[in-house]
């Protein structure tokens, strides 16, 4: 069956070619949750004034992966210890955060997060935030697949 998965690892770049590479992931697009305010634009976010992070909205077949797959893919792949930052990028758009879509995914996070700091996983606490997902604001068109279009296959994360 098909669900969605919502995450913000830092620069929606990277971190959309890392889940759509993955077996079961049938698309993915970049976008913007998690904010206050209706005009979304990747300017607006870059101010800081709108509260949205960067994500990317992730479409799998939870037959072939399951969420708690794409979990462990979010914890490996980015610092969850850095409140918004990542890499040489900065601001709350480039929060840690899981976007839960249903209660299962909720306790699936929760779960996973406490399991990562109880392993002592990373140095620092882990800082990931974990919410219910909100409405959903795809990015302008250039950013959508932007590494793939320029032939890279990876950028901070």
């Amino acid at each position: 069956m098909e669900q969605l998965a919502t995450f913000g690892a830092g620069c929606f770049w990277g971190v959309e070619t890392l889940f759509a590479e993955q077996q079961g992931v049938t698309s993915t697009s970049v976008g913007y949750m998690g904010g206050h305010t209706t005009n979304v634009t990747y300017e607006a976010i870059c101010q800081g004034d709108t509260g949205h992070a960067e994500v990317v909205q992730i479409t799998f077949d939870d037959n072939v992966i399951d969420f708690s797959q794409l979990l462990q893919i979010f914890w490996q792949n980015h610092n969850p210890t850095t409140p918004n930052q990542q890499g040489p990028d900065f601001g709350t758009q480039y929060r840690s955060v899981v976007f839960f879509h249903n209660q299962d995914q909720r306790q699936h996070a929760f779960e996973m997060r406490q399991q990562l700091t109880d392993k002592g996983t990373f140095k620092a606490p882990i800082i990931t935030i974990i919410e219910a997902a909100d409405r959903y604001y795809i990015a302008e068109d250039y950013h959508q697949k932007y590494l793939s279009k320029r032939g890279k296959t990876s950028c901070y994360i």
